[in-house]
């Protein structure tokens, strides 16, 4: 019990928390993001254009943030520089696709922006490449 009222961090909590972060939130975006790579693949777009920008574009601007920027911090590399695009996805889901729409429609957009704030408030932790390529250039 002594325990669980701890309010103190060490670094090593710290990261494990990050690491669960990272790996959950990019997993999770991942399932989003899969299909939206296939419509791109295949070619019949079903997406919308936001500000002026095509459906194709607006659609690979989509995937590189919700795949390529999962993956990256999933492995934890560039994870600060990764949660940028992905926390402007996430502001033009939540305010301009379902800027109009009740909360419900927004709590998911809105529970992803958080994490990847978070993500890019905390950065990725000892656990990830970005610690490895941290360690290489001291080392050097």
């Amino acid at each position: 019990m002594k325990k669980l009222l701890n309010i103190e961090l060490n670094e090593n909590t710290v990261s494990i928390a990050v690491l669960l972060l990272r790996f959950g939130v990019g997993i999770m975006m991942l399932v989003h993001g899969i299909p939206k790579l296939y419509m791109l693949f295949s070619g019949d777009i079903q997406f919308p254009s936001v500000m002026g920008m095509s459906a194709t574009f607006s659609l690979v601007l989509t995937v590189v943030a919700e795949v390529l920027c999962s993956i990256l911090l999933l492995i934890g590399l560039f994870t600060r520089i990764a949660a940028i695009p992905l926390i402007i996805t996430m502001l033009v889901a939540v305010l301009m696709i379902h800027g109009s729409d009740p909360y419900a429609m927004k709590e998911l957009g809105l529970f992803y922006l958080l994490a990847y704030v978070l993500v890019l408030i905390l950065g990725s932790g000892k656990y990830s490449f970005d610690a490895i390529l941290k360690n290489y250039q001291l080392e050097e």
